[in-house]
């Protein structure tokens, strides 16, 4: 019997048509005769769709024509089965549409990459691939992962974090404090976005303001860390658990600018509907053995100090002078999976899909075995009188 797969993409974020790809691009890599495959599109809103057009790229140049030829659904758990139930439902005849196994999240940015979706599959107790819920949080947050990282030994950048309402209140105040912290230039980021939506670069007090003012435009809580000179970035993924994980060959991407960005990433081939795979790069990436051998060894140890789960990439920013290197963040759902990282060392897409999925049933046996009940009673102490103004000992 096949494993259905529920592929859920979209979401309420400004990654929402880059997931799109993603997603697409790993519907057609699945081995078929192992897996039936379940899209299901989340819109802007969070509404779910299934229908039988929604695995075609060129059906999202229209998507309210998509919608209204597919059907919005909620997830509803019953015994042990996860359905895909229409809404409304019928008042007469059957409203399930669907039935899946496993969820597999390829869903990029807020609200749905940031430990939300993850949360929202958990209490529903339906098996998921890729990070739980607290990786999923922390690899999101760019400053708590660095402070994780920092507090275990592993090397980052200092950094500030920024709040919009502290900096609206006293912009000269916030910019002194950045000042006083680094020296020009500085590199402004969302804290909590990626597929590089909200970065800048600045070289003075009044580029500092402009970057903060633009990053504010997609979060409410923005970071600040040194630009490094001749900087070069170095990617590297990884494969695995806390228990085991294996990193990927390491790549060097091609930016067209002081910082990479978004139209490197997805547009420089004139909006292909490739994601990542089609950004222009160095792979492998051209750095001598050690530094290979060092940059895929800090992957592993990230991946696993976050306590991450199915596929991670990890992004590395190096001094070309220096050879200093510095980990830059990670993604708990990379754009494309990246797949193209795993191809030089033998690993197919459709393999690396396999083994996403079979960690998630792993992590799924081994959670069976931990008890989430507590035998007490508790409850038998308490009456109706008795619980006004009552405080629990330890609560």
């Amino acid at each position: 019997m096949k494993i259905s797969v529920g592929v859920f993409f979209g979401g309420k974020s400004v990654e929402h048509e880059v997931s799109i790809i993603s997603a697409i691009q790993a519907i057609h890599a699945f081995d078929r005769a192992k897996y039936e495959i379940v899209p299901i599109y989340v819109t802007k809103e969070g509404d779910l769709f299934v229908g039988n057009d929604l695995d075609k790229i060129e059906e999202y140049r229209d998507i309210p024509a998509l919608l209204k030829k597919s059907r919005r659904v909620f997830l509803h758990r019953e015994k042990d089965r996860s359905l895909l139930v229409r809404y409304p439902m019928k008042r007469f005849g059957g409203s399930v549409c669907a039935e899946i196994d496993v969820a597999f999240p390829i869903t990029h940015g807020t609200n749905v990459e940031d430990g939300a979706l993850q949360g929202y599959l958990k209490t529903l107790s339906v098996p998921f691939v890729g990070c739980d819920v607290t990786a999923s949080a922390v690899g999101m947050d760019k400053y708590v992962m660095k402070a994780l990282c920092k507090e275990n030994g592993l090397p980052v950048l200092d950094c500030r974090r920024v709040y919009v309402k502290d900096y609206y209140g006293d912009r000269e105040n916030a910019v002194a404090r950045i000042e006083s912290a680094m020296p020009y230039p500085v590199i402004v980021k969302p804290v909590n976005l990626g597929s590089s939506v909200g970065i800048g670069r600045a070289g003075d007090a009044s580029e500092l303001r402009e970057a903060f003012e633009y990053a504010f435009q997609f979060t409410d809580t923005a970071l600040a860390e040194p630009a490094i000179s001749r900087l070069r970035e170095i990617n590297c993924a990884v494969l695995g658990d806390r228990e085991s994980a294996t990193a990927s060959e390491c790549e060097e991407p091609i930016n067209s600018r002081a910082v990479l960005s978004y139209e490197d990433k997805y547009m420089s081939d004139g909006g292909s509907a490739k994601g990542m795979s089609a950004a222009k790069r160095k792979l492998p990436a051209d750095i001598p053995p050690e530094v290979r051998q060092r940059v895929r060894g800090l992957a592993v140890e990230t991946f696993r100090l976050l306590g991450c789960n199915g596929i991670a990439r990890i992004d590395f920013l190096m001094g070309a002078d220096s050879g200093d290197i510095w980990i830059n963040e990670i993604n708990t759902i990379p754009g494309s999976l990246s797949f193209y990282l795993w191809e030089p060392l033998g690993m197919s897409y459709t393999r690396l899909l396999d083994e996403a999925i079979r960690l998630a049933f792993k992590r799924r046996r081994e959670e069976s075995e931990i008890s989430y009940s507590f035998d007490t009673n508790i409850l038998a102490q308490f009456n109706a009188g008795s619980l006004k103004g009552a405080k629990l000992k330890g609560a």
